[in-house]
């Protein structure tokens, strides 16, 4: 194993290689947040800086119509192969959108099909390799080899609920956009 690979193992376990769950979202999923531009040079510095600044204008501004039980998504949109850059939103999930400060973006997760993947880091410290590695095992292992490719309208998101706060066995969901594969690709 390479010092890589022991050093996610000590933060994340490894990722299931179980077939996703296929799901087909009915209704969009509304976020109230910030974005920022990034690439996946950037994410990793690009992403807690985000969520610190939120938090920092959270402690200020209460988002209206929060839905309870609470919920926090990741949006990852736009990814340019070419370049590695992408737009990544991060909010608390609402029942509604309404006017916000300029400060915060709405955003709408589309009524999609998704292949929803679980992400199970050993701590809290863990919560980043765990997603690299569950997006890595999506993109480059599952996708190629299923009967489905991505669909290009949002590339994924991270769905955080009551489960990622546990201390013991904390989880999220992946969710990666796909429609069915086009005969010949």
């Amino acid at each position: 194993m390479s010092m890589k690979g022991r050093l996610a193992s000590l933060f994340t376990y490894p990722v299931d290689p179980a077939e996703p769950r296929i799901l087909r979202l009915t209704e969009p999923i509304l976020i109230v947040g910030m974005g920022v531009d990034t690439s996946v040079r950037t994410v990793s510095r690009d992403a807690p800086a985000l969520g610190k600044r939120l938090r920092e204008f959270k402690a200020g501004y209460r988002i209206p119509h929060l839905k309870q039980p609470w919920a926090f998504a990741a949006v990852s949109k736009g990814f340019d192969e070419r370049t590695g850059k992408f737009s990544y939103i991060m909010g608390d999930v609402v029942t509604r959108l309404e006017k916000l400060p300029p400060e915060l973006t709405a955003f709408e997760i589309p009524p999609l099909t998704y292949a929803v993947f679980s992400v199970r880091p050993r701590n809290r410290f863990g919560w980043p390799i765990a997603i690299a590695a569950t997006k890595q095992y999506a993109y480059t292992a599952w996708l190629p080899n299923s009967g489905y490719e991505a669909a290009r309208i949002i590339d994924d998101f991270e769905y955080h609920d009551e489960r990622s706060a546990r201390r013991k066995r904390p989880r999220i969901d992946l969710y990666v956009a796909v429609k069915e594969r086009s005969p010949g690709s």
